[in-house]
């Protein structure tokens, strides 16, 4: 393996003659069965050499985290201390993350698992309870299990039994929140996640009283806002950035195209597979995330082009079926997160003004775009893959051609 990675002697010989030789010889080989790209293994093996150097352990005696810790945190401060490093935060996390990683491949780490909080069982089945009877989704459900979960562990730090809980107890978890500066959308999805567990709670005996009714949040009116989204010539600025690495800036203006020019939603986007690109026909098949419908949309010749030269240059050999997959094995569908990161880190770098940051902000940028445009508001609503025309109704406050002719009409002998 290392004969394969390093073509200098001298290069060669430290790695093949370090510490632990054979013990890093066979991660790389297993790193690179799992498809790691050869500038992973190299960045990898340099750090396995110094993990290996630094790193005090003996074969068959499991190493504990925090020791991994104390060893990259003296890794960096030498590498700071010789000028290598401005800060200790990236050296030691690198020397952690690559040792940590080693050591369970060679089941040398000693991990013991997270302990369940006692509440979990409970919140667990008032999930299922949701899913089951309410037939609400996966991501709603996370979202009320999570506010609960965060509002049970407040109680246990307290030590406040959930049976004899009373109305103030929740008051002052909502008026901690919002101290926290919490928006108002917020704080009401706060106040509604607690105010559907306490009328489970309730019945299941959980709870002496029914505090469900005196949970209040803020009020929400339905479209109070405008849609947030960058000016549209922003978003052109945005899809002309490149990116240093040539893989990433194939994949990433692929995404940021159906993003901003499909309106795609962040998830539908993350769905996509292989499959769904259909090269002879022109067409992209969407998977829509609230109607759960399927959508075929003409593909531009631009939009061909990105998804095929990113398809055929720069997506990474494996079987998975996603379109989009992580740059660094083991490859993988991109997550929420690392969508939101694609956008809001050009926002940043560009300084585009956008009250949202992540891959929404865009879909509004699409929608404003089509209605100042001329298209109505059935077109933008199909567009988008809205089920219901009150769903698009929000984008008539940006129809400013619209908005001045409603303006400039005159009653005059009408009354």
């Amino acid at each position: 393996m290392f004969q394969t990675l390093f073509r200098y002697p001298g290069v060669l010989v430290r790695h093949a003659g370090g510490p632990l030789a054979d013990e890093r010889r066979r991660y790389l080989e297993h790193r690179a069965a799992q498809g790691a790209p050869r500038s992973t293994l190299l960045r990898e093996a340099s750090e396995l050499l110094v993990v290996a150097s630094h790193l005090t352990w003996h074969r068959g005696q499991p190493v504990r985290l925090w020791r991994i810790r104390e060893a990259g945190r003296r890794w960096a401060q030498r590498q700071r201390r010789r000028g290598r490093a401005r800060t200790l935060h990236w050296s030691e996390a690198r020397f952690v993350q690559v040792a940590r990683d080693w050591l369970r491949f060679l089941r040398q780490l000693e991990e013991k698992p997270a302990r369940a909080p006692a509440y979990a069982p409970k919140l667990q089945q008032w999930s299922a309870e949701l899913s089951a009877r309410d037939g609400l989704s996966a991501r709603t459900i996370a979202k009320y299990q999570w506010w609960a979960g965060q509002f049970w562990q407040r109680l246990v730090r307290r030590s406040v039994a959930l049976r004899d809980l009373t109305l103030a107890e929740v008051d002052t978890f909502l008026g901690h929140l919002s101290r926290r500066g919490l928006s108002r959308a917020s704080m009401a999805t706060a106040a509604g996640s607690l105010r559907r567990f306490f009328q489970y709670a309730y019945q299941q005996g959980w709870c002496r009283h029914d505090l469900a009714a005196g949970i209040l949040g803020p009020r929400l009116f339905r479209e109070e806002n405008l849609p947030q989204g960058p000016a549209w010539a922003d978003v052109q600025r945005l899809l002309a950035l490149t990116d240093p690495n040539p893989h990433t800036h194939r994949r990433n203006r692929a995404i940021l195209w159906l993003l901003a020019v499909y309106g795609l939603r962040s998830g539908e986007v993350a769905r996509l597979r292989l499959q769904d690109w259909d090269q002879e026909r022109g067409l992209l098949r969407i998977a829509r995330s609230k109607s759960t419908c399927i959508q075929e949309y003409p593909l531009t010749p631009t939009a061909a082009q990105l998804i095929q030269r990113y398809v055929q240059e720069a997506r990474p050999l494996s079987s998975r079926p996603e379109l989009f997959l992580t740059r660094r094995a083991p490859f993988r569908p991109l997550s929420a997160g690392a969508l939101y990161d694609v956008v809001q880190r050009r926002l940043r770098q560009l300084d585009i003004p956008s009250r949202q940051r992540g891959p929404h902000a865009l879909r509004h940028a699409c929608a404003t775009f089509l209605v100042n445009h001329g298209l109505t508001l059935k077109q933008v609503g199909d567009h988008l893959g809205h089920r219901h025309l009150g769903s698009t109704r929000i984008y008539a406050k940006v129809d400013l051609a619209g908005l001045r002719e409603v303006g400039n009409f005159s009653l005059k002998g009408v009354l």
